[in-house]
């Protein structure tokens, strides 16, 4: 039974919460697009008839997006809506009366919230259990909170999967996988989000984060730069060289070196959807991330190609080359304030980038603060921008999940800079899709960027390109002290 139940019971467990029916299988399918890997129904309010078929939809959707369907508390309701399991509380029927009523295949689980709990289910032939509640939680406000520790010692003790239960924000869920969690249980930060599928995503790829390198897959969305420091170039060396697999949709033609960019030609908009299309249709990806996009016509094919998409969107807003060149179109600025920018996880504008799209000046960090929350009113959901044009020692302000971080550096004397910002966001794209959650991942990047700064060739009479190769060595190495 354990063998059977590790296949199946990890990753992020949604359990449902009481929404209407039209609007709770509204965000369960949204949840599933995002990468929920086992859904939990329970219900103690509607009449049994109504659960039935609430349950049934369920379990169809579920199946459809090749995802584990239990029920809570319920034989009769696992066994009628034919879930493929049921999860029990130490007050429900026992794991033996499931067993025999739901049979051999079904999967069955069951709360417990101490050592001796967790041993006698495992005993009783359980093939995962629910422990906690690890965090304070809103759904149980009588729930025991048993916190990681105890989370780690019941790790220790069992060998059927271990789903975490109870509190489990975004930022809370590393230490709950480090601690030995196979799965965690998630109401509120999925199904109270205004965007389920991208809840989902953000916290299903922090289960990746245990894997060893190479994983992950980043598409890049970008112009190429011939002189190779810049655009799709650096994104391919920053993705490639962290760990990471590396596809690529190129939206412009540029030619340039350290001097500036001399001439640029656009493929077809057409062209450009089927570069996109190509992709996603066979190798997938886990995250976006967009660059130079150059015109409106381009960035509404974009928009359009990844209407339904749910990898996580890492978008550089790319405006002006180092040299003064225009990498986007006036007129597609709208746009992409209009089409692209609602779609952002992260968007990472420099300071005349904000600028641009606030309409605001920016010359310190309070107006830098207002101009991050005036883009995550305008759709982007989290926002990264950086000060390296303020005078004095660049700030970079990212507002997350409601809270600013400030990330302070020490400004480097190098003209050899070309390339920061796109290589920054693919960075932090990398890292994402390998499961480092967006906190971590930006201050990895300011820190790969320094590295990258410090270290750089010293090629070109002009803006010079920075050193890739160092600066994901000393990334990777630290991601490997960590997974250690």
């Amino acid at each position: 039974m354990a063998g059977k139940a590790y296949a199946k019971i990890n990753g992020i467990y949604l359990i449902t919460d009481d929404s209407k029916r039209k609007e709770l299988v509204s965000k369960v399918t949204s949840a599933l697009q995002g990468g929920v890997t086992v859904v939990q129904y329970r219900d103690k309010k509607r009449p049994t008839a109504e659960q039935l078929a609430i349950a049934i939809e369920l379990r169809q959707i579920c199946h459809r997006h090749n995802a584990v369907f239990i029920v809570n508390d319920s034989i009769d309701l696992a066994l009628n809506s034919q879930a493929d399991g049921v999860h029990l509380g130490q007050s429900d029927d026992t794991i033996a009366t499931a067993r025999k009523l739901l049979g051999n295949q079904a999967i069955i689980g069951i709360s417990t919230n101490t050592e001796q709990l967790a041993v006698e289910a495992e005993q009783q032939g359980a093939d995962y259990i629910g422990v906690g509640s690890i965090y304070p939680t809103a759904t149980k406000q009588d729930a025991i909170h048993i916190g990681i520790d105890s989370l780690k010692a019941i790790r220790q003790a069992v060998k059927i999967p271990i789903v975490a239960i109870g509190g489990i924000s975004n930022n809370k869920l590393p230490e709950v996988i480090d601690a030995g969690a196979n799965s965690a249980a998630i109401i509120s930060a999925i199904m109270s989000d205004i965007n389920p599928a991208t809840a989902a995503r953000e916290m299903s790829l922090q289960f990746q984060n245990s894997k060893p390198l190479p994983h992950g897959r980043v598409l890049t969305i970008a112009g190429s730069d011939s002189g190779g420091g810049a655009g799709i170039q650096a994104d391919i060396k920053s993705i490639t060289l962290l760990g990471s697999y590396a596809s690529s949709a190129i939206t412009a033609l540029t030619a340039q070196n350290t001097h500036g960019v001399s001439a640029i030609e656009a493929p077809s908009p057409t062209f450009v959807r089927q570069q996109i299309e190509a992709v996603l249709s066979d190798i997938g990806t886990d995250v976006i991330k967009t660059g130079m996009l150059y015109s409106a016509e381009i960035i509404n094919i974009i928009a359009n190609t990844l209407e339904n998409n749910t990898a996580l969107c890492v978008m550089d807003p790319v405006m002006i080359a180092k040299g003064g060149s225009m990498l986007l179109q006036q007129d597609a600025i709208e746009t992409f304030i209009q089409r692209l920018l609602p779609k952002a996880y992260l968007l990472t504008p420099n300071v005349p980038e904000a600028e641009a799209l606030t309409g605001k000046t920016i010359t310190n960090l309070a107006d830098m603060k207002e101009a991050a929350q005036q883009l995550q009113t305008m759709g982007a959901r989290n926002v990264l921008i950086k000060g390296g044009h303020l005078t004095g020692d660049p700030v970079d302000l990212l507002l997350y999940n409601g809270q600013y971080y400030q990330l302070d550096g020490k400004r480097i004397d190098s003209q050899h800079t070309h390339g920061t910002g796109c290589t920054t966001a693919a960075v932090i794209a990398t890292l994402l899709a390998q499961g480092i959650p967006l906190d971590q991942a930006v201050i990895l990047g300011k820190q790969f960027i320094t590295e990258a700064i410090i270290t750089a060739p010293q090629l070109g009479g002009g803006h010079g390109p920075i050193n890739h190769y160092i600066a994901a060595q000393k990334i990777v190495d630290r991601s490997s002290d960590h997974n250690q």
